[in-house]
């Protein structure tokens, strides 16, 4: 039974498709929705002031969060949003542990094999690391 979905969420096209995905799940299960960002810091090295890129990333996706119109719905029946610091599939596997997540949607992003073979992917990762199912979401 399918009780907390997690969404991960970047505001791109397919997180977008993944967000709808999950509302019908959510929707079709009664189940609670969860919808997290992830803000990365600058990578070891980078010249810049690294509070203030991730502050700025929390206003971005609180903004973002507010565009996605559920204020207009009840207090209890509102996903819970949350934004954390650091990598993307590290923190959404995180989350979907301490939460008791039962399943996890994230939109895909498109990459050359040799892109997926070198950088790896998010949706990958999660996969290989999530506590429970993942559905991944294609555009």
């Amino acid at each position: 039974m399918i009780k907390r979905i997690l969404v991960a969420y970047d505001a791109s096209d397919a997180a977008t498709l993944a967000l709808n995905f999950a509302n019908e799940l959510a929707g079709r299960f009664g189940a609670s929705l969860y919808i997290l960002a992830v803000a990365q810091p600058p990578e070891f090295g980078d010249e810049v002031e690294t509070e203030a890129v991730i502050e700025r990333s929390r206003a971005h996706f609180a903004h973002a969060f507010k565009l996605l119109g559920y204020s207009r719905m009840p207090a209890d029946e509102r996903p819970k949003t949350h934004v954390a610091v650091g990598r993307p599939a590290e923190q959404i596997v995180r989350y979907a542990e301490e939460h008791g997540i039962d399943h996890i949607v994230i939109g895909h992003r498109g990459h050359s094999g040799f892109e997926r073979w070198l950088l790896g992917s998010v949706a990958r990762q999660v996969i290989d690391h999530a506590p429970c199912a993942v559905t991944v979401i294609r555009g």
